[in-house]
């Protein structure tokens, strides 16, 4: 096979023209050209009215190594090489033996794929999720939205699928992926019930619906190889001797025997983040972000990014990506950008009030929204002790709570009001999408005066890019603090163990060493990997 890579198309051209761009490429008769498939397209919109697509492409030729030779020595053609293997390799696979089974805690899309992974090779994980099963999950989650009722233990934080199970389902990251695994994870989707294009298009994403279904598909594929799926089971203790874990306790007072855990709780967990930090477990305090949910009409997005071919189909609903340096040294960017989405509740904690955004696979609900957030670090914001950051979370959301009415009701604000530092009295065009509920108020009093000062600076900023963006009737929706983990439990270079804890491997966003479902599940089967390894070495 070859992969033939940059073959640019006008967005309305038809199958026979990629397949002549092919053949033009590859200078070859179409008798030669055995079969092709799609390995990613993209899109280049920089030209509104004349939007090109992209297309990697692997195609199968008669002799591939001849082809490649006689292509090489003509000038200009080095977008075409061999198609590397992308399929994955296991490192291992479990052999007889009498040893403790491995244990992964949290079954978000780092716990999951962990499991998955061990599963694959025949260690048996045992599974504890101190949430429910997706389904019911989900009921407990529209409680909130529509009845006010929170569930601490089951919510858009804690549950069977994580909290990516409840937004834009994005499958696209910027980390660096040498052995292929995010090509593991997206064909472990597929065959859990996803559409086949995430598997080219340059920007996949799922939606929550359609991610309910595969977790529970992939879940019953864990099980069916040994695994084990606990629900509703949240870790109280860890048993640490001389720096090694030996066991773990459940809140039902059960004592697991295991010398191998993936801690994968996500990044809202702060209980076991402080139950972490007591036992002496290395932990480091870590940047994130803070700031507010921003919601315009998509129509206006669309127009901005793709002019005249704004609503084709291929393209889809239009997104962004921005960021502005303000005169205060803060950076403020878009952060989770759901077109066609809504502004969803996702506190796990009572008496507080965070944001999210989610979309579902069609995208096809009127507003987009985005996270517009600043950053803030240790050194400068919460400085000393390493759980500093989630006091200030907490800080911010109560603050949200009060604001909001004390009734779950997010705090919100016109943009052209806030811009203008005065308080919101009657909403404009852009209907909200946050439920329960929004009330408007002055949102300067929601966060410190440093990333109100960014934000009334970068707003107009990001109109120049996307034209509509300061649109005074748009609104913002506080607070969004959620947005990666304020703490790092570290772990070595080499082996992913923690730090000072043996047989402790911290994983995914909870851990501090992932941000997104992909980059998320990526972390799951490295660790997976490393477990195994080292638990066969162990019990050779």
């Amino acid at each position: 096979m070859l992969r033939l890579t940059d073959i640019q198309l006008p967005l309305d051209h038809t199958d026979a023209d990629l397949k002549e761009a092919i053949l033009a490429r590859l200078k070859i008769s179409a008798e030669d050209l055995i079969s092709f498939t799609i390995f990613k397209r993209s899109y280049d919109a920089r030209k509104k009215t004349a939007i090109l697509l992209i297309y990697t492409i692997d195609a199968e030729v008669a002799d591939d190594e001849a082809l490649l030779h006689k292509l090489k020595s003509i000038q200009g053609q080095n977008k075409i090489t061999k198609t590397p293997d992308t399929s994955y390799k296991f490192v291992t696979h479990a052999k007889e033996g009498n040893y403790p089974r491995p244990v992964v805690v949290g079954f978000g899309p780092c716990g999951l794929f962990a499991a998955l992974i061990l599963a694959q090779m025949g260690f048996k994980p045992i599974v504890l999720e101190r949430g429910k099963a997706v389904r019911e999950r989900t009921k407990d989650t529209w409680g909130l939205w529509r009845k006010r009722e929170l569930n601490p233990e089951s919510n858009v934080q804690f549950g069977e699928g994580g909290a990516g199970t409840f937004s834009d389902g994005k499958l696209y990251s910027q980390i660096k992926d040498p052995k292929h695994y995010g090509r593991k994870v997206l064909t472990e989707f597929v065959k859990a019930g996803a559409p086949e294009e995430i598997m080219y298009v340059s920007k996949p994403h799922i939606g929550t619906f359609r991610l309910v279904k595969m977790i529970e598909e992939m879940r019953a594929n864990i099980i069916e190889l040994g695994g084990e799926i606990r629900f509703e089971q949240k870790v109280t203790d860890f048993d640490i001797k001389n720096g090694e874990i030996y066991g773990l306790t459940t809140n039902d007072h059960e004592k697991i025997q295991t010398d191998h855990v993936v801690l994968a709780v996500g990044h809202s967990a702060r209980d076991t983040f402080e139950l972490v930090h007591a036992k002496g477990i290395y932990v480091e305090a870590k940047p994130f972000s803070i700031g507010f949910r921003i919601e315009h009409p998509q129509s206006i997005i669309d127009k901005a990014r793709f002019g005249p071919n704004a609503g084709n189909k291929i393209l889809g609903a239009a997104d962004y990506k921005l960021v502005h340096h303000a005169k205060n040294d803060r950076s403020v960017y878009s952060f989770c950008m759901c077109p066609g989405g809504t502004v969803v509740a996702a506190t796990s904690e009572p008496g507080r009030v965070v944001t999210n955004g989610m979309s579902q696979y069609s995208r096809n609900e009127r507003n987009a929204n985005s996270a517009i957030v600043v950053g803030i670090s240790p050194e400068i914001d919460y400085p000393g002790n390493p759980l500093a950051g989630i006091a200030l979370q907490r800080e911010l959301e109560r603050k949200a709570f009060l604001l909001g009415g004390s009734t779950y009701n997010a705090p919100g604000q016109l943009i052209g009001d806030f811009l203008a530092n005065r308080p919101s009295t009657e909403l404009g065009s852009v209907i909200p999408s946050y439920k329960p509920g929004i009330t408007l108020c002055n949102l300067a009093d929601a966060l410190p005066a440093f990333a109100i000062e960014a934000m009334r600076e970068a707003i107009p900023e990001f109109d120049k890019q996307i034209k509509g963006f300061s649109l005074n009737d748009a609104i913002l929706t506080g607070v969004e603090t959620r947005t990666s983990s304020p703490i790092r439990i570290k772990r070595k270079d080499d082996d992913l163990q923690s730090l000072n804890t043996k047989g402790l491997y911290p994983a995914g966003e909870g851990a501090g060493y992932a941000g997104g479902i992909l980059s998320a599940a990526i972390d799951g089967i490295k660790v997976a990997e490393a477990l195994a390894l080292n638990l066969e070495k162990k019990y050779a």
